[in-house]
């Protein structure tokens, strides 16, 4: 997903996103291991938006500091 759509959106619902990431890559992992994963790049991908969803998480948390 791209940062500029995730910075639309607000805390909460980047919040909801972030964990609906987590759960679908703790199941593709599960795949993973067991042999059924078509395609192991999903993994990566997964792991980019969580890093995204956390940067942008902690820009509002600094941003509000500073206010």
């Amino acid at each position: 997903m791209k940062a500029s759509k995730l910075r639309e959106l607000n805390v909460d619902e980047l919040e909801q996103k972030l964990n609906e990431i987590r759960q679908k890559l703790f199941q593709l992992k599960f795949k993973n291991v067991s042999g059924q994963l078509k395609n192991p790049l999903e993994i990566r991908l997964l792991r980019r938006d969580i890093a995204r969803i956390k940067t942008i998480l902690r820009e509002i948390e600094l941003s509000k500091k500073e206010d």
